[in-house]
């Protein structure tokens, strides 16, 4: 799509945001956001390969008058941070977090539109929400929040912080960047992706939207299963006993055993915070969810999104074995296994409740990947307070709460360090959206990515404004 319609876009769905504020400015032009966001998307990045999208997004900062600060210029090791004031200057430092590197596309992709294309005021392509929109979001409120401000007295700093290979949690990414620039970013906060509005997630009657923003996370565990045998021999002779029949019979009992419900302060918050949004037993159940167990439990094994808030989940992701023929029977089978723990469970009962369910003692468990252990971030500070409140500004019959996200991100990597952190991409996106995201023609409207903007620029003024008027 031309330049000029592009632009059209941004002026029909967000008129007075565009008003008050300037373009970025690129190659000596200024560009709209969703212009932007289609070259980026264009640049696939996929875990490993993030120098050249990378090149990209920082040349637009440079152009855009923020501070780079280089943590890594590497495939699989290349971050940087945009800051309003160089990190030298040492101010508490408002950072948004965000991540260049995408998923890979399947071998057969079912893509049907090229990457960057916009339709009917869609924008697709793999990164479009996770993570390439909403950095879009972060970059476009900060840069028009440094030209639109005199922030020479201004006591934070604000940085837009990229990094590597999120998706696949390489050694190079986030944690390279903590382990080695942490006192350098000096973060106050940290802000970085997490939910959208959550009603058109969760279903049901809903008079008013609610949008979370995300104080904690559950843990990633995953494992390795296998399980070695003498049997390796011609598939005409069924043996006895062979590792793919014992560990398919061991991973049967694994997986059919139904996970336990464990309710703790902040699932039990939310179900309470969705309660004021009901009427008669639906409200009484969801306000006293212990009480009536019987009841609320099999309904929300039925809705494996809520489930998994209140659940250590278990879920088969890979089965191999040492041979491809169709007629050799394996002399070694293996699965992994993705596991998600919900903030204080222990990770050793956890892993001996596994060695029961599998009941079979030649299976070697090997631990691959394991999160730290970490705090859920506070309410009662002013960077959860004003997020919520520009929340509010921009959606006026909206309700904001905490919870808790399902999955990790590189959040809980300053989380286990007890620095604040939120999670939010406060816009409306549709269920059939919010799916696509790791899909083949992932997408987001363009509405969105100026309703995000927008939310963290107020975000950002309001932290200023504060801080103004204490000093008067």
């Amino acid at each position: 799509m031309k330049k000029a319609v592009i632009v059209i876009f941004a002026f029909i769905f967000n008129f007075s945001f565009a008003q008050k504020i300037d373009k970025i400015n690129h190659n000596g032009s200024s560009i709209s956001i969703e212009y932007l966001l289609q070259n980026y998307l264009q640049i696939l990045s996929v875990s490993g390969n993030e120098k050249e999208a990378g090149d990209f997004i920082k040349n637009i900062c440079k152009e855009n008058g923020l501070h780079i600060s280089d943590f890594g210029k590497e495939n699989g090791n290349y971050n940087f941070a945009a800051s309003i004031f160089p990190l030298s200057s040492k101010k508490p430092n408002i950072i948004f977090l965000n991540h260049i590197d995408v998923v890979p596309e399947l071998e057969n992709s079912a893509r049907t539109l090229d990457l960057g294309s916009i339709d009917k005021g869609i924008i697709y392509g793999r990164g479009a929400i996770d993570n390439k929109g909403a950095a879009m979001m972060q970059l476009y409120s900060i840069i028009q929040f440094l030209h639109n401000g005199d922030l020479k007295n201004s006591k934070y700093n604000i940085t837009f912080l990229s990094v590597s290979c999120e998706e696949t949690q390489c050694a190079g990414g986030v944690q390279f960047v903590i382990d080695n620039y942490l006192d350098l970013l000096n973060p106050a906060v940290v802000i970085g992706e997490g939910p959208s509005e959550i009603t058109t997630l969760i279903g049901g009657d809903f008079k008013h939207p609610i949008f979370g923003i995300s104080v904690a996370h559950k843990r990633s565990f995953w494992l390795k299963l296998e399980l070695e045998s003498n049997n390796n021999a011609h598939g005409s002779i069924t043996p006895l006993n062979y590792s793919n029949k014992e560990l398919v019979v061991s991973l049967s009992k694994l997986t059919k055993k139904k996970n336990k419900v464990i309710f703790n302060d902040l699932n039990i918050g939310f179900l309470k915070a969705l309660a004021e949004h009901k009427k008669g037993m639906e409200k009484m159940i969801l306000k006293h969810p212990k009480l009536f167990k019987p009841v609320f439990i099999p309904q929300l094994r039925k809705e494996p999104e809520l489930f998994a808030l209140f659940s250590n989940t278990i879920t088969l992701t890979n089965l191999y074995t040492n041979s491809n023929a169709y007629n050799e029977i394996a002399s070694k089978t293996g699965a992994y296994l993705d596991c998600r723990l919900l903030p204080n469970t222990d990770e050793n009962e956890f892993l001996e409740m596994i060695r029961k369910r599998l009941d079979n003692d030649d299976i070697k468990i090997t631990i691959i990947n394991q999160m730290p252990t970490t705090k859920h971030s506070q309410v009662d500070n002013l960077f959860y307070k004003n997020l919520s409140s520009s929340i509010s500004k921009k959606f006026p019959s909206a309700t904001t709460l905490p919870l808790m996200m399902p999955n990790y991100n590189d959040l809980g990597a300053f989380r286990a360090l007890n620095i604040p952190a939120y999670a939010s991409i406060p816009v409306y996106l549709t269920r059939e959206q919010v799916e696509s995201i790791h899909g083949e023609d992932e997408h987001i409207p363009i509405k969105a990515l100026y309703t995000g903007a927008e939310v963290y620029y107020n975000f950002l003024v309001k932290m200023e404004s504060e801080h103004t008027s204490d000093s008067q």
